[in-house]
């Protein structure tokens, strides 16, 4: 739909970008509203922590800003008003281990001297009912100071499947403190139909799988930790099983790096010909640095935005669903210093702001048992989502990648109708 109609397009948003446009500097309270506005091919695009809607030319300047009574009537409209924190955000690490060996992990702390596939990791702990207790009681604690009475679980790790008790057990136990549902990222290796099942009827409604690449470029990268061996049909094979024993929804990710590129295209159609692309999300993200030696040179250049555009257009064509652009939003998780909305617990019971610190040392920001320290002791350690990953290209650059994709992700839903 267009401003001018009753209602704007809305969509779920992406990850939080960092910029609003490539080429011109966006007004700061227009930043600050997590706002973005993208040219299409005809039409503009208003990207707002509300929705989507579609400008045309009379609504935006020819410097490329939002005309004033153009901004006041999505004002009205709710586009610049964020949705409502309905449920506090979870993260569990069940087990801090991990029985792959990839060696771009933000859990590694180097590269495996030997080229193998044991990279060292962050120290290994396992969560216990006596740490699920403190969890449950600290949750209870932050929901009620938060005013929120429902809960949304991330099982997450290292692999939260080698400790699997851990992850029933907190799904059975936190449905006693509110309603409960859940999700997971897990690299599937270890999933069961019988575990999947259970976890099911506990709460669990969605799965996050990675996939490095088609199956040769994976089998080389994402690899058994105690063998080397490849993964992929492994991988394929248990979500087609679960699928079969339940209604769970899964959220493929594809890294893109210098050794996945190439293989893309046919990793699509292979899955295609695998799963149920209707129950299937695909996104497509180049794997950063974040300091454990992992170098990945492909570039965001205009031929990687073309790729994922072909890409997320060829899902879309085999019926998967694709990610929806959307303005920036604060995460509920890292987005606030005070944990107010969700937390990110390791499996020895501290907090960290972040998954991507989660388990390494000095990067604790308190414990479920005692709380959150104050500000000042923490406030180097309070990251956000992605701070942690460098990139050979300044923030400009990844600004412009992002947005032609975006734009042209929203130009094809709406000439497909998909809008």
């Amino acid at each position: 739909m267009s401003i001018d109609q009753a209602a704007p397009v809305t969509a779920p948003t992406a990850r939080p970008d960092r910029e609003t446009g490539p080429d011109a500097t966006p007004r700061p309270d227009l930043a600050a509203s997590g706002a973005r506005l993208l040219q299409g091919e005809r039409n503009w695009w208003f990207l707002g922590p509300g929705g989507v809607a579609r400008l045309g030319s009379r609504h935006v300047t020819a410097d490329g800003e939002l005309r004033p009574e153009a901004e006041q009537r999505l004002r009205d409209s709710g586009m610049f008003t964020p949705a409502p924190v309905r449920a506090y955000a979870l993260t569990v690490l069940t087990s801090t281990h991990c029985n792959l060996g990839c060696g771009y992990c933000f859990q590694n702390t180097a590269q495996d001297l030997a080229g193998g596939s044991r990279p060292p990791r962050i120290a290994r702990t396992r969560l216990s009912s006596g740490t699920i207790t403190s969890i449950l009681g600290f949750t209870e604690r932050q929901m009620a100071a938060a005013g929120l009475e429902k809960l949304r679980i991330l099982l997450f790790g290292g692999e939260p499947l080698l400790n699997p008790r851990g992850c029933l057990e907190l799904l059975e136990r936190a449905a006693d403190i509110a309603p409960t549902s859940a999700w997971m990222i897990s690299n599937a290796t270890l999933l069961t139909p019988s575990l999947a099942r259970r976890l099911h009827e506990r709460g669990l409604t969605s799965v996050q799988v990675t996939f490095d690449g088609d199956r040769d470029d994976h089998d080389r990268i994402r690899i058994g930790r105690a063998d080397g061996s490849g993964t992929f049909d492994k991988i394929v094979r248990n979500i087609v099983k679960a699928s079969e024993v339940t209604p769970l929804r899964w959220t493929l990710r594809v890294n893109v790096s210098q050794e996945t590129f190439h293989g893309v295209d046919a990793l699509i159609d292979r899955l295609a010909a695998a799963l149920d692309p209707a129950r299937c999300s695909l996104y497509f993200a180049r794997v950063g640095d974040v300091g454990v030696g992992y170098a990945n040179s492909l570039l965001h250049t205009g031929e990687l935005s073309a790729a994922f555009t072909r890409w997320q257009r060829r899902a879309l064509g085999l019926g998967f669903t694709v990610s929806r652009p959307g303005g920036r939003k604060t995460c509920v998780t890292c987005g606030h210093a005070d944990g107010r909305y969700g937390a990110v617990v390791s499996a020895d019971g501290t907090l960290a702001s972040c998954w991507e610190t989660a388990g390494k040392p000095d990067w604790e920001v308190g414990t479920v048992t005692d709380g959150y320290r104050p500000g000042a002791g923490t406030g180097d350690r309070w990251i956000a989502c992605q701070d942690l990953y460098s990139y050979d290209e300044d923030a400009r650059t990844l600004a412009r990648f992002r947005d032609t994709v975006d734009t042209a992700l929203l130009d094809h839903l709406q000439e497909t109708g998909r809008l």
